[in-house]
C-alpha cells in the first residue's frame, strides 16, 4: 500500500482534525500498520485519534490505542463495527 490513498485529503471533514500523538505514532510503526492506518479514509484517521486524544485516563487511553491497532490488524472492523471496505483479502 502506498501513502497516496485518500487518507491525506481531510479538505471534506466538518469536524476537528486531531494531530497525530507521538504515542499512537509509534504505536503504529511498533506494530507495522501505518500503512493500514494510511490506508483507512480519513474520517476513520481522524475519529480514531480524537477517541483517543479525548480519554481522560491514560489506561483509557492505553485501551482505546489497543482497540484501534488490533482493528487495523484484523481488518474488517472500525469502532467495533464491520467495515466490509478494510477487510484483508
Amino acid at each position: 500500500m502506498t501513502d497516496t490513498l485518500m487518507s491525506t485529503d481531510y479538505s471534506n471533514l466538518k469536524r476537528a482534525r486531531y494531530a497525530m500523538p507521538d504515542l499512537v505514532a509509534q504505536a503504529l510503526g511498533e506494530r507495522g500498520l501505518m500503512a493500514a492506518y494510511r490506508a483507512r479514509p480519513a474520517y476513520q484517521q481522524n475519529d480514531y485519534l480524537g477517541w483517543i486524544a479525548r480519554a481522560k485516563r491514560d489506561e483509557t487511553k492505553q485501551k482505546r490505542l489497543r482497540q484501534m491497532l488490533d482493528e487495523l490488524e484484523t481488518g474488517g472492523v472500525y469502532m467495533n463495527m464491520k467495515h466490509p471496505a478494510s477487510e484483508t483479502r
